[in-house]
């Protein structure tokens, strides 16, 4: 049996994770699931899967956690230091896929123990990139990703030589507003942010889709895990969602990776690797289908794509920077303090004085750093909003 523990279970990676693991359950044992506020979910799972502790993020709701997981065997425990000691625990294959900067410090203990992790936490490599990969190499753990984009990217890669690689091509669905006229995105609300089209996912991350900072986040994550140059990686808008990722190689040729929009084809591929075995999901209809479009993306439209092309220009802590603003943006835009188009304009003014702020941006890439830069870039946002509001 192999062990599993799973960060963030109670999100949609996390339960399509359990969906796969639940098909055969003499396969693994499952060692750690976390979760957040939804204790009744993360309690129900951690029974039926027979986990040997469930972790709330929240200190001050471990009281709700040990009732509901009372009589079952099962160790219940909250708060940060409860998440590490989670990723500490022995296990042959962990899930990060904690929403957010959160996910950093287990995903690094996680490694630490030299297990195969699988990402579908962006933010772990956009941060500390090559914190993260450094640490994978000294405990030779190693590291899968499961972002749909990235996972395509890497099946597409298996066999080949990189230096062969002339570019990589993501895809993106273009979103909640792909099709609204430019000017209405000004009063766009909460409510149509959080609709996508082809996806079911959680609010953040479908807002993130509209606002394709989700995108910009991928665009700094692809450099990082395969090491190209920022300017051999491409976007394109793709209303489909079929092909996930494309590589185009120096004679010219491009591999591609189709499937049906189902976060377990990426999540299967990366549990079973490097094997493949039967998924449960839908097989694509490509002449039902009819046709697949494809349009480059206007950044007028979408600012976010243009932040993180200067991110990684930059390097040094800028990822860190440019999450941590963006995260905290999206918490105001959320809350109804701010205007959709504003979160791009909150990032771009908090890494423009990052620049300005002498040696911070330039500080070494330690956990720490990483960690007080993210609060800080967060402060910076809520006193630009405060400015601009007053």
């Amino acid at each position: 049996m192999r062990k599993v523990s799973i960060f963030g279970a109670t999100g949609s990676i996390g339960q399509n994770t359990l969906d796969l693991i639940s098909r055969s359950p003499d396969a693994y044992d499952v060692v750690a699931l976390t979760g957040g506020g939804n204790i009744a979910q993360l309690a129900q799972d951690a029974v039926r899967v027979g986990a040997d502790v469930a972790v709330t993020a929240f200190d001050d709701k471990l009281d709700d956690l040990r009732t509901a997981l009372a009589g079952s065997g099962v160790q219940a425990a909250a708060g940060q230091a409860a998440l590490i000691e989670a990723a500490a625990r022995p296990a042959d294959w962990v899930m990060s896929a904690i929403v957010g900067a959160a996910g950093l410090a287990p995903g690094i203990e996680a490694l630490k123990q030299g297990v195969t992790l699988a990402l579908a936490n962006k933010e772990t490599l956009v941060c500390a990139g090559p914190l993260v990969l450094n640490t994978a190499r000294a405990h030779n753990a190693r590291l899968l990703p499961v972002d749909s984009e990235h996972s395509a990217v890497f099946q597409a890669l298996v066999g080949e030589d990189m230096t062969s690689v002339e570019r990589i091509i993501i895809t993106a669905s273009g979103g909640a507003f792909r099709d609204w006229p430019l000017s209405d995105l000004a009063t766009a609300t909460v409510e149509q942010a959080s609709s996508h089209p082809n996806w079911d996912m959680g609010q953040r991350i479908t807002i993130d889709s509209a606002s394709m900072f989700n995108k910009a986040l991928e665009v700094i994550e692809t450099k990082e895990y395969f090491g190209v140059r920022p300017s051999d990686i491409e976007v394109l808008v793709h209303p489909e969602s079929i092909v996930h990722a494309l590589v185009g190689f120096r004679d010219g040729a491009l591999m591609a990776h189709l499937g049906a929009p189902d976060m377990r084809h990426a999540i299967g591929y990366a549990l079973h690797w490097p094997d493949r075995r039967d998924l449960p999901v839908a097989r694509l209809d490509l002449a039902r289908m009819g046709q697949l479009r494809f349009h480059a993306p206007d950044e007028a439209r979408y600012p976010a794509l243009r932040l993180a092309r200067e991110v990684m220009q930059r390097g040094g802590l800028s990822g860190a920077i440019f999450n941590g603003a963006k995260e905290r943006a999206l918490d105001h835009f959320i809350a109804r303090r701010i205007r959709f188009l504003d979160m791009a304009d909150a990032v771009s003014a908090v890494l423009e004085r990052f620049e300005a702020a002498d040696g911070l941006i330039d500080a070494p890439l330690t956990l720490d750093n990483v960690q007080q830069t993210d609060h800080l870039a967060r402060q910076w946002v809520d006193e630009t909003v405060l400015e601009r509001a007053g």
